[in-house]
């Protein structure tokens, strides 16, 4: 069978290595021919993942199609579609989801608990809701990994906002944040993940290091389950779907957003579960059984970000210590040049002791460090 990705970051990459356990033949297609996942697929093709004759004439010749990014043509990809070619997840849902606008309506629509919202297509338009605040700003398309969301907490912060269409999302008073990843096959068959619990840096917006599974109360747990599992069968598309959930002081669950692909909140089911998200994903893709998505332990991740006011190419500070720790797995991500905030790799800790995972999870998040 031939698949092919769109695009080739890291999410690609570690998707590759688990190819290899599979007969298959991968193609990539990215615009940079030393992105992560360039050397590990059998054909890599050169191109704009958003222009629409480069994506149409990638996967006209192949069996199956899948991203690694929302941010990609999906006009091509309807067509593919109509001509026979397997997209998956479905071209229907990648549009949804790429856009905040139609997403946010899109829960609405369904049911689905999400904080409030108001659609707002100017910056002036923004002033109009000053009584709305405190409240999150986010561009309606483009913004990844933090970028395109901006805190408003009240009027002095209106000029941070966008002048585009954008979602301002009510601020929640959260408890925890969790991911839940969703498997669905095309027999409409699913599976979940144990929850991941995320916590972020407050600054950058970026994963700062999670555990997995989260502890949370049963009906808690039951409630997210429910949510996202109606999330994926409402998008009515095969996949891999990670859906993060804000749980409030009530212990209410909401939908904060959706990724329609393998995602960060779950790197660390390579090493700490059964069946892994890209071992998953190839499952879905290949049409076999869906695989065991419990938990063999629990497990930390710690995201590798380049560390601030490094730029240049890459050097990683005390990785021979944590390499040296016990149940400690480190994942270079191939990037050479290394930049503030930038994603380079991440690290996986597994123990069957909670205290001990976020011991060993602050220790290396101080130890290891990404510069120039």
């Amino acid at each position: 069978m031939k698949a092919g990705i769109l695009g080739g970051g890291q999410l690609g990459r570690m998707l590759l290595q688990a190819a290899a356990n599979y007969t298959v033949e991968t193609y990539v297609l990215e615009n940079d021919p030393n992105c992560p996942a360039a050397h590990l697929c059998h054909h890599f093709v050169k191109g704009n993942i958003n222009d629409f004759d480069t994506v149409y004439q990638f996967g006209k010749g192949l069996d199956v199609l899948t991203i690694e990014i929302e941010a990609v043509n999906v006009d091509a990809l309807e067509k593919l579609e109509a001509e026979g070619v397997r997209v998956i997840p479905k071209p229907s849902a990648i549009r949804t989801i790429k856009n905040k606008i139609l997403q946010k309506q899109f829960y609405q629509d369904h049911d689905i608990p999400t904080s409030d919202f108001i659609i707002t297509e100017t910056l002036a338009e923004l002033t109009q809701h000053h009584g709305f605040l405190p409240a999150v700003h986010k561009v309606g398309q483009g913004g990844y990994d933090g970028k395109g969301v901006q805190v408003i907490k009240d009027e002095q912060d209106i000029s941070k906002g966008f002048d585009a269409p954008a979602v301002l999302e009510k601020m929640v008073p959260i408890e925890k944040e969790i991911a839940m990843i969703v498997a669905m096959n095309e027999k409409g068959e699913t599976t979940l993940y144990p929850p991941a619990e995320m916590v972020f840096d407050p600054l950058l917006n970026l994963l700062d290091y999670q555990i997995s599974p989260a502890h949370l109360p049963e009906k808690v747990l039951w409630k997210a389950e429910a949510i996202a599992l109606r999330v994926v069968k409402a998008l009515q598309s095969p996949g891999l779907f990670a859906v993060e959930l804000f749980v409030d002081k009530n212990e209410e669950v909401l939908v904060n957003e959706t990724a329609p692909r393998v995602h960060n909140s779950g790197h660390h089911t390579i090493e700490a579960n059964y069946s892994s998200q890209y071992d998953m994903l190839w499952r879905i893709m290949l049409g076999y059984p869906l695989g065991n998505p419990d938990a063999i332990l629990p497990s930390a991740i710690v995201n590798l970000l380049g560390a601030e006011g490094y730029s240049g190419n890459a050097s990683y500070e005390n990785l021979e210590e944590v390499l040296k720790m016990d149940n400690v797995f480190v994942h270079l991500y191939g990037k050479l040049q290394t930049k503030p905030g930038r994603k380079m790799g991440h690290v996986t800790i597994m123990h069957k002791d909670y205290q001990d995972l976020t011991h060993k999870a602050n220790k290396i998040k101080h130890l290891l460090k990404v510069k120039a």
